[in-house]
């Protein structure tokens, strides 16, 4: 989940994940973290507001040898944009990035309207991936009706 994580001189505990972004590239979609870690951050007994997952995003471009540094956000991700973010299919999900050419932040976004953002996200991805799911489950159920045919 994190690349590094510190606690600061007021006590708060910040978790941080460092993405790279070269803008000269075509498409950039990184994964920022599985939506159960992230709810098991910030969902337990000992949850602290002062918990923060948090971004350091660093975007460069390359000019001959050098690496030029373009841009550097360092935000917590609930201060993401939800129009800027996804979901991917893997494990219980994954928050994504969904354009690293678009990174909206919104510095007046709060946990809980983003924790809520994300929770119906989540109702709305979860049922377009049992459909897939059961779309494949009835693929093969065909193939291997085809290969039972089949001579030995």
């Amino acid at each position: 989940m994190a690349d590094f994580a510190f606690e600061d001189k007021e006590g708060n505990y910040y978790v941080i994940d460092v993405k790279t972004h070269n803008v000269e590239t075509k498409f950039n979609m990184p994964n920022l973290t599985s939506v159960h870690r992230l709810a098991r951050l910030f969902y337990n007994e000992a949850y602290r507001e002062k918990d923060y997952f948090t971004l350091l995003i660093v975007q460069y471009k390359i000019q001959n040898l050098d690496i030029n540094v373009l841009d550097v956000h360092f935000v917590p991700v609930e201060n993401l944009d939800w129009d800027c973010l996804t979901i991917g299919a893997l494990g219980w999900g994954q928050i994504q990035i969904a354009n690293s050419r678009n990174i909206q932040i919104d510095r007046g976004l709060k946990r809980k309207h983003w924790m809520l953002r994300m929770c119906d996200e989540l109702n709305d991805f979860y049922p377009r991936e049992i459909a897939k799911i059961r779309e494949r489950s009835e693929f093969f159920e065909q193939t291997r009706l085809f290969w039972q045919e089949w001579p030995d």
